[in-house]
């Protein structure tokens, strides 16, 4: 992680606060289709990342690691709980709002292959997000993605390949660029190098490394 020193003055990029996320228990014991209990997940947890920072969380299989990364970015919805990104409600937002959120942070997936489409060529994949976000004209936009290959290590000719023609470590960097490609402050890594062969791991988290002091990304 980097040192707060040049973020002393700053307040927090992203702020959690009490965050909780419990998921229903379905069973026979419930009545009136009430749930019979709940796994708590996430329970009251709170912490802070400043700009250009990486922050780790550290736990045992089954923790709510990733459901804690997951809630902040509101792919699934808290139970409770605040996350402030510079200062806005993210479990507030609506419409537009929200779409702007889901530009600013972005996720890389523990598994790389069954994050990515696999009836999609890598060109298509990683244009998509550009599509949902309006960035550029069509042309634009094979020019970004052709860009953003080669920031993260792969060929052109990757363009018109798909999902299963890649290794795991290709692969991941295919998901490290979807992420990157829309210019988000905050890119949420959920364990992604844990699918990976050890050989390939070093290489993947040196990239990231790499992208994120030339990005500055949180």
């Amino acid at each position: 992680t980097k040192p707060h020193d040049k973020n002393q003055n700053k307040p927090p990029l992203l702020q959690v606060k009490n965050l909780k996320k419990f998921f229903p228990i379905k069973g026979p014991f419930g009545s009136f289709g009430k749930p019979a209990g709940y796994v708590q997940a996430v329970n009251d947890v709170s912490f802070e990342v400043y700009e250009g920072e990486t922050f780790g969380i550290v736990g045992e299989s089954g923790c709510g690691k990733s459901t804690t990364g997951r809630t902040i970015l509101r792919l699934i919805e808290p139970t409770g709980g605040e996350a402030l990104l510079n200062g806005k409600d993210l479990f507030s937002l609506k419409g537009e709002d929200y779409k702007k959120m889901r530009q600013e942070m972005q996720i890389v997936f523990q598994d790389p292959y069954s994050s990515l489409n696999p009836r999609k060529r890598i060109g298509q994949i990683l244009e998509e997000p550009l599509n949902i976000h309006k960035i550029g004209d069509k042309n634009d936009r094979a020019d970004i993605v052709m860009d953003i290959l080669g920031k993260v290590g792969m060929r052109i000719d990757h363009y018109y390949r798909y999902p299963h023609e890649l290794s795991g470590g290709q692969r991941q960097r295919i998901g490290l660029a979807r992420a990157l490609i829309v210019n988000p402050k905050i890119i949420v890594a959920d364990e992604p190098v844990s699918a990976l062969d050890v050989s390939i791991q070093s290489q993947v988290l040196n990239l990231l490394q790499d992208i994120q002091d030339e990005y500055n990304v949180t």
